[in-house]
């Protein structure tokens, strides 16, 4: 039972906002050339072959793909030369962001699949935009007004609404779901029987978890329920238009007012991205010009 997506944000604006700066999905673009590859172009000792350009052209312009992959290379290299690193564990952090941000792995994985995005599309992006974000930060100046300005335009964003993290197991009748509420009661681990039992395939996996959500992200019925149980208790079978649901409350968030001191972090964050393009684009003009760069296929 995937949530309704409430995120004022589009799911391509989300995906995209994890590639700021380059083309999304380059792959290929590696530090090796083999003996019989073509050259296309140089920045300074460091080269990019044909065979890279090959891998990247499917479905995209050729032109267009070369200039993104001479950007990402000096990208490499500038961070290289400032020993900027980004971790698996970096990247695994970021990607866990983006799916929170979609309230959930399903709808996530929906997104990603409706825009032909891999899991290695994002990792890829995610490791070059936060080098690129490491390289410009300390260049880019966000003022407390500024700060204090966004906290005022978007309360609402900062506001937390009251929700609840729940569990739960999906059956087409009352009469299996019953069946199932008595293997609860004779001490079964709800985690297994929505593994066996469930026909959520998008929480089954997980234990029916469906993560933290706030009201006007389920169907009514099955809202009303969780909202309604107290942490730690089980339903008795819910009736909705997906089915009968057994649902378990694993825990309760109160609604919160906006709090500026506590939002400052994610404003600066915010303030960044905004205004990380811009600067990328002045820094890269920079680099254009002093980098020796010769591109072969604006040569023929």
């Amino acid at each position: 039972m995937a949530k309704k997506l409430t995120n004022k944000r589009t799911w391509k604006h989300i995906l995209l906002g994890v590639s700021l700066i380059l083309v999304f999905s380059m792959t290929g673009c590696q530090n090796k050339q083999a003996a019989d590859s073509e050259i296309v172009a140089k920045i300074n000792d460091h080269v990019i072959t044909k065979d890279e350009l090959y891998d990247l052209l499917v479905g995209q312009n050729g032109a267009q793909v070369l200039d993104a992959l001479i950007s990402e290379k000096i990208v490499a290299i500038e961070a290289e030369k400032q020993k900027i690193n980004v971790s698996e564990k970096d990247v695994e952090a970021e990607i866990n962001k983006i799916i929170e941000n979609y309230g959930g792995e399903e709808v996530f994985n929906q997104a990603m699949e409706y825009y032909g995005y891999s899991i290695d599309d994002i990792k890829k992006n995610i490791t070059t935009n936060t080098q690129i974000k490491k390289l410009l930060e300390s260049s880019i100046s966000i003022s407390e007004e500024e700060m204090k300005n966004y906290f005022e335009e978007n309360k609402e964003m900062f506001e937390q609404q009251e929700q609840v993290k729940a569990s739960h197991i999906l059956l087409e009748t009352e009469e299996k779901a019953n069946e199932v509420i008595e293997k609860l009661s004779a001490g079964g681990d709800f985690a297994e029987l929505a593994k066996e039992y469930s026909t959520d395939e998008g929480s089954k996996g997980l234990g029916g978890d469906l993560g933290y959500f706030s009201r006007g992200e389920m169907v009514s019925d099955f809202e009303e329920a969780a909202f309604n149980l107290e942490i730690g208790k089980v339903s008795e079978p819910v009736e909705s238009v997906h089915g009968f649901h057994i649902i378990k409350v694993e825990d309760k968030k109160e609604a919160k007012e906006a709090n500026y001191e506590e939002s400052k972090d994610m404003i600066k964050d915010i303030l960044l991205d905004e205004k990380l393009p811009q600067a990328y684009q002045t820094w890269y003009q920079e680099k254009l010009n002093e980098y020796e760069i010769t591109n072969y296929l604006k040569e023929k």
